[in-house]
């Protein structure tokens, strides 16, 4: 799928889909979280720890995402 058409199909989900609008948030939250804790000098392991959750929870969330878009995108060729 052509860049502009994926981005087109993401912000009409954003308007119209609840459960991806509130993905979208979260991998949002993440990801501003992250990079706080990237902006640090040093890590501890307790921010390492977390570092690593928040790494797979916004996988996750992405992955979710990504299923989302593909059910749409098998409604628009049918």
């Amino acid at each position: 799928m052509e860049r502009n058409a994926q981005e087109e199909l993401k912000a009409r989900l954003m308007e119209s889909n609840p459960e991806f609008r509130q993905l979208a948030a979260q991998h949002c939250d993440y990801a501003k979280k992250l990079e706080e804790l990237e902006a640090l000098p040093h890590l501890t392991e307790e921010e390492q720890i977390e570092e690593v959750r928040l790494k797979k929870l916004k996988l996750r969330l992405k992955d979710q995402m990504e299923a989302i878009l593909s059910r749409y995108r098998a409604h628009q060729v049918v």
